[in-house]
């Protein structure tokens, strides 16, 4: 397969008029940018964060930007369960509806840490959090029209050890932590890609590239100093971040191009596909957070 080449992409043109898109990570970076661009093509758009005030910030700031007065927030807290499911609850009562799931949010962490459920953070946040989201929501996934799943992956995956895959035993490194929690996302796409197939719902993964982002806005200390500023020196706009995410969820180029990996708009091979680890993955993510394997 060949390497995707730098070139600028033609905008994406749709009309999202009517349509439900939920954005989580959205109050700042790719995730913002993401739900700018759908708010600009007319869908209703939920804001989904865990700090209110961020939250209502960045709807207020993208209805004005983009005319589109259908931007919700709601608050989600992917490192607690009880939120996720309170999130989905809401959704299902708001809307009935979804078209596009955008799961962006994710976390970094220097320092091993553990999440409201007592699981270690980034992997609660990045793998855990979008599985239970996803089932959740499955049901009015496959409602929508022509819906789509855009987990916001990277190329900086691997390293993932199933036996361990909370640093219980392992020395607990952050960049490792990140690393495995985006090699599972990428497994995890295929395994819902190929449950949700029958159901014409195109589940994908996309690498944004390197990115400015706020993703170590909450760690202190000298390394979240200097990621902070690496990030914000060498990364590129949100905008373009935002590029590939957004041609999965809105595209008709991309519709019905369910189980890819995605860079820059170009499928990419990814060597994560092996059955019998997906499903181990599967069982793993089913039993932290108690929802049925057969979803």
């Amino acid at each position: 397969m060949k390497r995707p080449r730098s070139r600028q992409a033609e905008p994406v043109r749709a009309d999202l008029g009517g349509r439900v898109c939920i954005v989580t990570g959205a109050t700042a970076g790719i995730g913002k940018e993401i739900a700018r661009q759908l708010a600009a093509l007319g869908a209703t758009v939920v804001i989904a964060g865990r700090n209110l005030a961020r939250t209502e910030a960045a709807a207020e700031e993208i209805a004005r930007d983009t005319g589109n007065e259908a931007v919700e927030t709601a608050h989600l807290d992917l490192a607690s369960q009880d939120s996720i499911r309170g999130f989905a609850g809401e959704v299902v009562e708001r809307f009935g509806r979804v078209e596009v799931l955008a799961n962006n949010a994710a976390v970094w962490q220097p320092q091993r840490h553990l999440s409201a459920d007592g699981i270690e953070l980034t992997w609660a946040v990045n793998v855990l959090g979008p599985h239970l989201l996803t089932g959740l929501l499955a049901d009015v996934l496959r409602k929508g029209q022509d819906a789509r799943i855009v987990n916001v992956a990277s190329r900086l995956a691997g390293g993932l050890d199933l036996s361990d895959v909370e640093f219980r035993r392992r020395r607990y490194n952050g960049i490792a932590a990140y690393r495995q929690s985006k090699q599972a996302l990428r497994m995890l796409s295929w395994t819902w890609a190929e449950r949700l197939e029958a159901d014409g719902v195109t589940v994908g993964a996309a690498h944004p590239g390197f990115t400015r982002s706020d993703i170590a806005r909450d760690v202190g200390g000298w390394q979240g100093t200097v990621v902070r500023a690496f990030f914000g020196r060498c990364g590129q706009s949100p905008q373009c971040g935002a590029d590939t995410p957004l041609w999965l969820a809105a595209s008709s180029q991309a519709q019905g191009q369910s189980g890819r990996f995605w860079v820059k708009r170009r499928e990419w091979s990814c060597p994560y596909r092996d059955p019998a680890a997906r499903e181990q993955l599967w069982e793993i993510l089913c039993r932290q957070s108690h929802i049925s394997t057969t979803c």
